[in-house]
């Protein structure tokens, strides 16, 4: 065909362009294709060339299409020998140049590294480039499982923390605890849903002690929830049994001797393996004219049924017994039994015979040789006064004690509660610690049920109530010289887990003034409901003696059945008017 008349050259110049553009994407032999990762992994864009037929050529990978020449948004570039630039560290070749791998991989992949990306080679000569174009699609994933660790256990509590995992791509919104006994199925395990994503560290409190615990956690976000954690096995520590040994009886079996039987605390009260048991007895003195000294034995815990002799009494005399039980962490409260006599001495008259040798009166106790070996006996002696020796004291030196944290309520979300608290004056000596007493609302703090250590610089925790009910909770601060006076007292209601709840929280001030100026808010909020309520009921009172007084002028009678009932009225009035 003949281009050069002007008849035929617009039909030449569309023509050119055609093939031009036939060449930009044929020649170069596009092709595309996807890829799909995950958040968090590495991945590898493939792309190759003949590097023994061509060389080694330089190389370019972009994002988006590949444009009619060099690469749009270049993440890396090579020269053939080596990276000659790059975006990010992420950015890498990891195959061989030299052979012509110049395959992209990218480490660590995150969503907004989703999108199309083009890999062009320079090919000496026209529309020679080799270009090579792949779209990958980066998902997120779910979080990877927790890896919880065992930090501090108690008698009643234990302390767990976890690192912080990877998050799958979107970011962790809550944890989920369970525990359970080990002997248990995970159907009956505790839940708790811990909405704040920030904490590390748990402490759970309100466990029986001597109890082994399974608990596992859990991590979630927008894709959902990650796998269980590893499976951290807690045996609490020993305490102090919670109940007295059961079923005493007090027996005499001489004018010397009373017999002393009993069975173990309940199985659930003994808070670990019981070792012995400490039997007090002293003679009762009915007009406690008399200070009578405490007789003390110790008797190894090894029956289901236990029993002593108490020897060496006086006659037609009463003794009281208390028992308490002893694990390695203390000894527990005392049980009690009515007040047993001794039997009354008989004075015999012995005639003397040739035939007889001379008579000896002996006594005999047999019991088992083995449980009198683990008994001891001691005697607690009265008070001893003795001199006091003075001397002159010319320097008194006293150490001057942290002040008390100011403890606040964060947070309180099924059956756990978070606080916060404010670190006061630290004293003669920085603050080493802090340390939670926390107890049953209508206990006396004699009997506090938990203490809680918390490191310096800690200034808030999480602790998850096993049993949820109302509790008060105050803290202490201590230094190397001494502890603070406690702090406000909290008094926090959580419920089953699951039910989030607005609870009340009161703030009990050692402060009197504190104090007083609480009780003066309560008081006029009380006020601020009676006494509307009062003006409701006198006015409702008024009215009704009116209608009654206007119906009785009328000599008219009124009769009402209310909810269900049915309503009667005579008189000469209309009920209208009424």
């Amino acid at each position: 065909m003949n281009c050069l008349g002007n008849r035929h050259l617009p039909v030449c110049l569309s023509l050119f362009l055609c093939l031009l553009l036939g060449f930009s994407t044929f020649s170069g032999g596009v092709s595309a294709q996807g890829i799909i990762a995950t958040v968090g992994t590495d991945v590898t864009l493939a792309c190759n060339y003949n590097a023994k037929y061509y060389g080694k050529l330089s190389t370019c990978w972009g994002r988006g299409p590949i444009p009619n020449s060099g690469c749009n948004n270049v993440v890396i570039r090579s020269d053939g020998t080596s990276v000659t630039s790059r975006l990010s560290e992420r950015y890498l070749f990891m195959g061989d140049l030299s052979a012509g791998d110049v395959s992209l991989t990218i480490r660590q992949v995150e969503e907004g590294d989703s999108g199309m990306y083009g890999c062009r080679v320079d090919i000496p000569g026209w529309f020679n480039d080799h270009k090579h174009e792949q779209t990958l699609t980066v998902m997120a994933v779910r979080p990877n499982p927790v890896k919880v660790e065992t930090r501090e256990v108690k008698e009643r509590a234990f302390t767990v923390r976890w690192t912080p995992v990877f998050d799958g791509g979107r970011p962790i919104t809550s944890y989920r605890i369970d525990i359970k006994n080990k002997q248990a199925s995970w159907d009956t395990a505790i839940t708790t849903e811990i909405s704040n994503p920030e904490l590390t560290q748990m402490s759970l409190v309100d466990l029986r002690p001597a109890k082994t615990y399974n608990l596992r956690m859990f991590a979630t976000n927008s894709m959902g929830m990650s796998e269980a954690s590893n499976v951290l096995t807690v045996t609490t520590k020993e305490a102090a049994p919670d109940g007295p040994p059961l079923d005493m009886e007090l027996v005499a079996l001489s004018p010397q001797s009373i017999k002393v039987t009993w069975k173990p605390p309940r199985l659930e009260q003994r808070n670990g393996v019981l070792r012995s048991y400490s039997i007090s007895y002293r003679e009762y003195d009915p007009e406690g004219r008399q200070f009578k000294r405490w007789q003390h034995l110790s008797v190894s815990a090894t029956r289901e049924v236990e029993s002593v002799i108490l020897g060496n009494l006086k006659p037609s005399t009463r003794y009281g017994v208390i028992i308490q039980a002893k694990t390695n962490a203390g000894i527990g409260p005392a049980s009690s039994g009515p007040l047993c006599s001794t039997l009354d001495e008989v004075h015999r008259t012995t005639i003397p015979s040739t035939s007889m040798s001379a008579s000896t009166a002996a006594t005999l106790l047999i019991e088992d040789s083995t449980r009198f070996t683990s008994v001891h006996t001691t005697t607690t002696d009265e008070p001893v006064t003795a001199a006091t020796h003075w001397e002159d004291i010319t320097d008194i030196s006293t150490s001057v004690p942290p002040d008390p944290p100011v403890v606040e309520l964060k947070e309180v979300s099924g059956n756990a509660f978070s606080l916060l608290w404010t670190p006061g004056f630290e004293g003669d000596s920085p603050i080493t610690g802090y340390y939670l007493e926390y107890k049953a609302v209508h206990a006396l703090w004699d009997y506090t049920k938990t203490v809680l250590d918390f490191s310096p610089n800690q200034t808030e925790a999480t602790i998850i109530e096993m049993n949820p009910s109302t509790y008060n909770v105050r803290m202490f601060a201590r230094n190397s010289l001494a502890t603070s006076k406690a702090s406000n007292i909290l008094t926090i209601t959580t419920r089953e887990s699951g039910q989030r709840t607005i609870d009340l929280v009161t703030t009990v001030s050692t402060d009197t003034h504190a104090a007083a100026s609480v009780d003066e808010s309560q008081s006029g909020h009380l006020a601020a409901i009676v006494v509307p309520v009062v003006l409701v009921v006198l006015t409702v009172a008024v009215v009704t003696a009116w209608q009654l007084r206007r119906i009785k002028q009328k000599k008219g009678s009124l009769s009402m059945w209310l909810p269900g009932g049915a309503l009667r009225y005579r008189g000469p009035e209309p009920l209208q008017e009424l």
